[in-house]
């Protein structure tokens, strides 16, 4: 409710009164959460601190006029996904967030999609800091997981398997039709568009994973750029089969076109997992996939060497694209 002074005019919250009715919540994570100059939380035995922190600015990570429910929920999921890509339990976050102006509707928008992932994913919000700016929010998130048990990007091993979960592709297709750069078809288009504003954090797979895979990362500036970063970790190369990437029919049915090879190999916005394991444990990550209802699909294989090589229809594919960088 807003407040109004003696002449009737609206009064605003200030900063404090902001924090208490938006962000405020119970925290039975933490000794001690929000309302002191910091939090006090208690790592589990035997279990190390994993670290995590995201940016979104508006106009790069999203439009002004999109439903603020789903800001708030993408700017929490991004950062439980790179949990999951560490095998890692998530359990507090704080929050950073400057607003260009103090709108009850977009708070109160934002502020439900926000907890409504961290409610899903039995996260608390412990602390954080509000300010006027350029609409900008940034997300720290720490989990836990058991001492030398998270997985890494540096331990892809030659003859691995490469997998990702889920279906790549669609999230930058939903963009390229907000962007008007192609226009989708109904059929399509829902699909697409849940996919970029509401992404899902495969955290079950991601914890299933502990043990399996030899390396793991989360594609979200697009499958061959974050590949790259295990590749370059592990001392590796790869191969891919385009036909064997997992997307939908839109972009199965048109892999020869270029834009829906951008979208499957370097579109990004995809938070899926991206992770290599053995051949002998391929019978374990299809009962992973089943117990998680999640498709688990092999798309290629490490090999010695250096960089990544896209066979489609039995020939290299000529691809340039490259995924997302900020400063390029």
């Amino acid at each position: 409710m807003v407040k109004r002074d003696m002449q009737g005019e609206d009064v605003m919250p200030g900063e404090f009164d902001l924090i208490a009715q938006y962000f405020t919540r119970q925290t039975p994570t933490a000794d001690l959460g929000i309302g002191d100059d910091a939090a006090l939380v208690t790592v589990a035995p035997n279990c190390q601190l994993v670290v995590s922190v995201d940016a979104s600015v508006v106009g790069t990570h999203f439009y002004a006029d999109c439903p603020p429910q789903w800001i708030g929920w993408k700017s929490l999921a991004v950062n439980v996904s790179d949990m999951a890509a560490m095998g890692a339990v998530p359990k507090w976050i704080t929050l950073a967030i400057a607003l260009p102006a103090r709108d009850p509707d977009w708070l109160a928008g934002f502020a439900r999609g926000f907890f409504d992932c961290a409610t899903q994913f039995h996260i608390d919000l412990i602390g954080g800091d509000t300010t006027r700016g350029p609409l900008n929010i940034t997300v720290q998130i720490m989990g836990e997981v058991p001492a030398g048990q998270a997985l890494l990007r540096s331990g892809a091993q030659v003859g691995d398997d490469i997998w990702v979960t889920g279906q790549l592709g669609s999230a930058a297709l939903g963009l390229a039709h907000l962007q008007k750069k192609l226009v989708l078809p109904d059929t399509a288009l829902t699909d697409c568009l849940n996919a970029l504003h509401q992404p899902q954090p495969r955290l079950t797979a991601g914890l299933g994973l502990r043990g399996i895979a030899h390396s793991c990362i989360d594609i979200s500036d697009g499958l061959l750029a974050d590949l790259g970063h295990i590749l370059k970790a592990s001392g590796v190369g790869a191969e891919l089969v385009l036909e064997d990437i997992p997307c939908l029919p839109i972009l199965k049915q048109s892999l020869q076109d270029p834009i829906f090879q951008q979208a499957i190999l370097s579109g990004g916005d995809d938070y899926e997992l991206c992770f290599t394991a053995s051949p002998q444990q391929r019978t374990e990550i299809a009962a992973l996939g089943q117990r998680c209802d999640l498709p688990v699909t092999r798309i290629g294989h490490i090999k010695a060497g250096t960089g990544v090589l896209v066979q489609y229809q039995n020939q290299p594919l000529a691809f340039t694209g490259k995924g997302f960088d900020h400063f390029a």
